[in-house]
């Protein structure tokens, strides 16, 4: 159960939220028509903690005109690659009072195309979403039609990328609302993205608990199990899905205001660091982004204290 605040910290909670939104936060996502300098982007967007969704900033890459299906059959057809499987597209989510994890499956490449291009039926969801820079160590073959990192951002930030990711799937499969502390560029290469983004202030908003974990498991007859993971530490995370918020539960949320985006392809999204985001995708689209993990003492410093005076620790 999470501990009652006292109603005068809950107004200087709300009241912060409302003034960040008031001074510095924008009412929708902007947009850049070319990408800016490192100092621009530094001073006018990572420094503010702002989004931003960038036009014309890898037009010059190969993979906008490469990245296909045939592309794919004929350059990794063969390719092992890990997949995320789940029943109804929510991998790492809250289900059933538990944090659910996607099954981790290996097949190849032409397996999972078969599979999104509708040519095969199979129980379940396909994901391709490991973030451990899955296209530099699973898919290097694929390295040479982006660029190694986004030169004004490694510039900005004084440092190279710390992953590089691969993402492709279903219409169905779902990224569920969470925050990361990395500076985060997504780069839309085919297909489209749709975001809602909530910003770190919006945090005494959004609801947290404590999940046991588990994973998912496929059954020979195709029927998805779960399987407890007993010995596990429980998972902090949201319960609330902001397509259909249950506001006779979480109430508090009716205090957030969410910002809806899509990204395009050819369009890049500046999500940064802390930011919540829930997101879904078309049919078969294709993404890359950039990870920097950063050590923003201050900032993080700052919004773990807003994390603990919103109750992101509740006692199970």
């Amino acid at each position: 159960m999470m501990a009652e605040k006292p109603e005068g910290l809950n107004k200087c909670l709300r009241d912060f939220s409302e003034e960040a939104r008031e001074l510095y936060l924008n009412q929708s996502v902007p947009y850049l028509e070319l990408p800016p300098s490192p100092l621009e982007f530094y001073r006018d967007w990572i420094g503010p903690n702002k989004p931003c969704i960038i036009r014309n900033a890898f037009n010059h890459w190969p993979a906008l005109s490469r990245w296909s299906p045939d592309y794919f059959r004929e350059k990794l057809g063969s390719k092992v690659i890990s997949v995320a499987v789940t029943p109804d597209g929510y991998a790492d989510a809250v289900s059933d009072g538990r944090f659910v994890m996607p099954e981790e499956r290996s097949m190849t490449f032409s397996s999972l195309l078969d599979v999104i291009e509708g040519k095969v039926e199979q129980p379940g969801v396909y994901y391709v979403q490991k973030q451990c820079s899955n296209l530099t160590e699973e898919l290097p073959e694929l390295t040479a039609d982006i660029e190694e990192d986004i030169p004004w951002m490694s510039q900005a930030l004084g440092r190279s990328p710390d992953a590089v990711n691969f993402w492709m799937g279903e219409a169905s499969a779902v990224t569920s609302l969470h925050k990361d502390h990395y500076e985060n560029l997504y780069c839309v290469i085919s297909g489209e993205k749709t975001f809602i983004l909530l910003p770190p202030s919006d945090r005494p908003f959004i609801p947290y608990g404590l999940y046991p974990p588990a994973v998912y498991r496929q059954a020979a007859d195709g029927r998805f199990e779960v399987d407890e993971q007993t010995d596990a530490e429980k998972v902090p995370w949201i319960p609330l899905d902001p397509l259909d918020p249950d506001l006779e539960r979480y109430g508090s949320y009716r205090g957030a205001r969410p910002l809806l985006c899509r990204v395009a392809a050819g369009e890049m999204l500046y999500l940064p660091s802390l930011w919540f985001h829930h997101v879904r995708q078309s049919q078969g689209c294709i993404a890359v982004n950039f990870w920097y993990d950063m050590d923003y003492d201050i900032k993080y410093n700052y919004y773990q204290l807003l994390d603990t005076l919103s109750g992101l620790t509740p006692q199970p």
